[in-house]
């Protein structure tokens, strides 16, 4: 359902705050909202305010509502995080069930039962021997956790100098200082400089902007791409490097896939100058590209996996580091300890509410669902490659990143200032009119984003495809 302009809104009781004040004014007054510019509610606009703050109220499998009763398409599933789809009751009651039961507890030094349970859930999901469960409250806590379990891993086995990273250009790995050192976009950092020292980037897998003569073969470009993490150790020096940070699919930039063999390869880079493999799937775990972990979906065994948003499906924060036993062993003896934790990490109700989540997986068959209909999400996606705005469609599962370009045949890409005007000029608010909540992103060449909720089908692919074919037609008219 779009937007009317012209519709005269009065609101009603539920639209206001205990003190009378509307939400949309309180959100302007008092909420500082992530990753926004605030300048859009503040300016004054001819006849009247700034833009109103979006305000999202209510959510039933993949559609979602705002405050004044407009109808959405969840493309995004929040955040690539309602896997199982919104207003689930049994998630809300396994979360009551246990606040009732026990509302909190840490796991510093004592545990629960919830989280002995996850934990024990998870390292069967996972592959290999990443049999030690680590929780935090999020994804980059995760990240952050696994950078420092490598450091004071190899301090531990007589390797003391290995404390560098090595991680990919635009990737996203997290706002903590230690995981935005690893993340790879310059523009996320530069307000927060100086950062965590050690932190190296080389070449992405972004096929559609790789070097000319490697754009016909995946296989020759992903033994490239990877290569480069081992020129990377080689100059840094091999007894300096601890890790390396990779999203199965990387996120930023929009939806780079793995060619064929490369992580084959980089598992074998890893192997030979003993560097630790982690597998950031923050985003792609729990069904986004289809098996619970997304390692699995491309065969190699990482050292560490490092997870949190579809594991809850977003019905309460928890993350999580699954780390090898190898990595373990040394905690194992004497007064060793990592001294690293949250106060919330394996809290007990978002444990129940993972727990209750992964039940929803297994029964109604989510993972194999998605490995089902993904070609079908892909093919349908591929219909707008006929326009004259897009260049490319890509990623796996139910995680994509479509491209926009200005010129097809150069694959030339638009400049700040047009990128700017397309963007968030136009498209971001013209796809939530549309009736369509996805992401308009520019960390890197402009692109769509769409990562809706895992009980999406066929139907709901072809409304998908509509809505942004008609606003991607309308945008030809506003570069």
């Amino acid at each position: 359902m779009s937007i009317n302009p012209n519709q005269v809104w009065e609101p009603s009781s539920d639209t206001r705050t205990p003190t009378g004040a509307l939400h949309s004014e309180a959100a302007r007054d008092h909420l500082w909202m992530h990753f926004t510019r605030h300048s859009v509610f503040e300016e004054k606009e001819a006849g009247g305010l700034g833009h109103s703050v979006p305000i999202i109220t209510r959510g039933k499998g993949w559609k979602i509502w705002d405050d004044r009763g407009n109808e959405y398409i969840d493309g995004l599933a929040g955040l690539f995080v309602v896997q199982a789809g919104h207003g689930r009751e049994e998630l809300a009651e396994a979360a009551a069930k246990q606040a009732k039961e026990l509302a909190f507890f840490p796991l510093w030094s004592y545990a629960h039962p919830k989280a002995i349970e996850l934990a024990e859930r998870l390292a069967a999901y996972a592959p290999g021997d990443l049999n030690r469960v680590f929780f935090t409250t999020g994804g980059g806590e995760a990240v952050e956790t696994a950078w420092k379990l490598a450091k004071q891993y190899y301090k531990l086995t007589g390797k003391p100098t290995k404390h560098k990273v090595i991680s990919r250009a635009v990737a996203y790995h997290g706002t903590p200082q230690g995981a935005l050192s690893i993340t790879g976009i310059p523009a996320a950092k530069e307000m927060f400089e100086p950062l965590v020292p050690g932190a190296h980037k080389v070449p992405n897998t972004n096929m559609y902007r790789a070097p000319e003569h490697l754009r016909d073969d995946e296989k020759a470009f992903g033994r490239w791409a990877a290569d480069r993490i081992a020129e990377a150790i080689e100059f840094e020096g091999p007894d300096t490097v601890a890790a390396v940070f990779l999203e199965p699919v990387q996120n930023s930039g929009g939806c780079f896939p793995p060619p064929a063999g490369y992580f084959e390869r980089v598992r074998e880079i890893c192997d030979e100058y003993d560097v630790l493999l982690v597998s950031d799937e923050v985003i792609c775990s729990f069904g986004r590209i289809g098996s619970m972990f997304a390692c699995d979906d491309f065969g190699y065994v990482p050292d560490i996996i490092t997870c949190a948003k579809g594991m809850t499906s977003g019905y309460s924060p928890i993350g999580a580091m699954i780390a090898s036993d190898r990595l373990f062993e040394p905690f194992k003896q004497g007064t060793t300890y990592f001294p690293h934790g949250y106060t919330f990490g394996g809290h007990p109700v978002s444990a129940a509410v993972a727990m209750a989540n992964l039940d929803i997986f297994e029964r109604e068959g989510l993972n194999d669902r998605v490995k089902q209909n993904a070609p079908i999400f892909k093919a349908t996606l591929d219909k707008l490659l006929d326009l004259p705005l897009v260049g490319d469609v890509r990623g796996a599962g139910y995680f994509y990143g479509i491209e926009l370009v200005k010129d097809k045949a150069t694959r030339e890409t638009f400049n700040d200032a047009e990128s700017e005007r397309l963007l968030r000029g136009f498209l971001s608010k013209a796809l939530f009119d549309a009736g369509l909540y996805c992401r308009a992103d520019d960390r890197g060449d402009p692109v769509i984003q769409l990562a809706p909720p895992l009980i999406m089908g066929p139907d709901e692919f072809d409304d998908i495809e509509s809505r942004l074919r008609s606003v991607l037609i309308e945008a030809e008219n506003h570069l």
